[in-house]
């Protein structure tokens, strides 16, 4: 039988007692942290790249005792070494950790020391989010058209005008029909933009009917204030006042003339001018100033002449057609010479306004399909018949400016029209109508038709009114 050692385990210190050797142990592991942070704070305060595995400590010899001094014990059972698993490969993995830590704070130091050393001239870095610049484009373009708009509504830097006109305001004539008197005689810029701001001003209902003396191109808040009765400009006792309906001819505004008392020959001193030629305009072969006679209320000086009429009448003219656009008869092939002549017959055939555009396209359709025009408009002008029926000899007349025999334009104007239908004959409505006839029950309004089947019951209805009528025409005005 084996003999067995009996003895307890002791450690290398021949210790036997189990609590000693505990105590030990402990004392031991305690030390063996104090010593890893020791390790980890010198990591921190100095960092490295790459930490080198620490070889463990060497342990104390343990000093050996003579054999003699106690008796020899049996070899004691091996037993595991009490270590910290820091001791090795965990110190490397926390030198691993601070080094990590180091290379990630290194990018913000480097982008601080590059922001602090911009180069004076050269833009700095953006470190920031960048912003799409296109909405901020067109927030400052909707701006700026706002501020336009703004400007052209109030004027801020518009004056009070110059010169003088007397216009006469209608009883019963509402904000657009006021806004296109004061533009067709020159008064104000645009009359759309006189309405709006007449109604933001809250004087709609202020402006009377009567003989306002204004001037030309004054600011819209100036013609407010004096059609409602601010800073109204008396009539001199001692002028004459000379108004020039829309669309009369030479003819007919020379006994205005001679009736008003104004000195001279109107159809003499109407006939050419220094002040106009007809030939910038497109008319080569015009005969006079015919259709540059611009219809407008003037006030002259008592020894005034018809010559200087004739001036002032050429100087609104030219006022008034620089705001009229002619793009679009260019495209057609027409000049502006053209287009007055289409304005003359559209400011004898209409008596609505909002007709004048319609019956501009009847002219324009009928001359693109080489149909003669047949206004009975220009025979009268050639007639020199304004008022009477025409008779069939007048109807028959050689005369070029008889449409119904020829095809085409007349040689000219047939009168001396107003802006608003010069701007209707410039840009006619995108209609296909050929023909119009007189509406019966209506005070001159039309009715409009595509083709001659439709022309043709147009004409027999208003047969019929007529014949109820008595032959007279079926028309109702006043």
């Amino acid at each position: 039988m084996t003999e067995q050692n009996l003895d307890p385990p002791s450690d290398e210190f021949g210790r036997t007692d189990p609590e000693s050797i505990e105590r030990e142990r402990r004392r031991r592991e305690r030390e063996e942290r104090r010593r890893e942070q020791q390790q980890r704070q010198q990591q921190r305060e100095q960092p490295q790249p790459e930490q080198q595995q620490q070889p463990a400590p060497p342990q104390a010899p343990v000093p050996e005792q003579p054999a003699a001094s106690r008796p020899q014990p049996a070899p004691p059972k091996p037993r595991r070494e009490i270590s910290n698993p820091l001791s090795g490969r965990g110190e490397a993995l926390a030198g691993g950790l601070a080094a990590a830590r180091e290379r990630l704070r290194r990018p913000r130091k480097e982008r601080a020391e590059r922001a602090e050393a911009v180069v004076p001239g050269e833009p700095a870095e953006s470190t920031g989010p960048k912003h799409p610049r296109g909405p901020r484009i067109v927030l400052a373009l909707v701006v700026l058209l706002i501020a336009a708009f703004l400007v052209l509504l109030f004027q801020p830097f518009h004056g009070r005008g110059s010169g003088s006109v007397v216009v006469m305001i209608p009883k019963g004539a509402n904000a657009s029909r006021v806004a296109d008197i004061l533009d067709e005689q020159g008064v104000i810029a645009n009359g759309t933009l006189f309405q709006l701001r007449l109604r933001l001003s809250g004087k709609s209902s202020d402006i009377q009917a009567g003989r306002y003396t204004l001037a030309r191109d004054m600011s819209y808040g100036a013609a407010i204030d004096a059609l409602a009765g601010k800073h109204v400009v008396a009539v001199p006792t001692k002028t004459i006042t000379v108004v020039i309906p829309e669309g009369d001819s030479r003819q007919q505004i020379a006994q205005i003339v001679n009736r008003d008392g104004l000195r001279g020959d109107y159809m003499r001193a109407s006939e050419s001018s220094k002040l106009l030629n007809p030939k910038r305009y497109g008319g080569k072969r015009a005969k006079s100033l015919e259709g540059f006679l611009f219809p407008a209320t003037y006030t002259l000086k008592p020894r005034a002449t018809a010559a200087d009429l004739v001036a002032q009448q050429i100087g609104a003219f030219k006022q008034s057609i620089a705001k009229v656009s002619m793009r679009y008869a260019r495209k057609k092939n027409l000049t502006t010479y053209d287009v007055l002549t289409i304005a003359s017959m559209v400011e004898r055939e209409v008596q609505v306004p909002k007709e004048r555009p319609l019956v501009a396209a009847v002219i324009y359709n009928r001359l693109h399909q080489h149909i003669p025009l047949g206004i009975d408009a220009t025979v009268r002008y050639a007639v020199g018949n304004f008022d009477t029926p025409l008779k069939q000899s007048e109807l028959a007349s050689s005369s070029p400016y008889n449409t119904r025999k020829f095809a085409g334009l007349p040689p000219g104007p047939i009168g001396n029209p107003g802006i608003a239908s010069i701007r209707a004959a410039a840009k006619p409505a995108r209609v296909r109508y050929l023909f119009y006839v007189v509406k019966p029950g209506s005070c001159g309004e039309h009715s409009f038709a595509n083709n001659i089947g439709e022309f043709n019951r147009l004409v027999a209805r208003y047969n019929r009114a007529r014949q109820a009528a008595g032959g007279k025409s079926p028309t109702r005005c006043g």
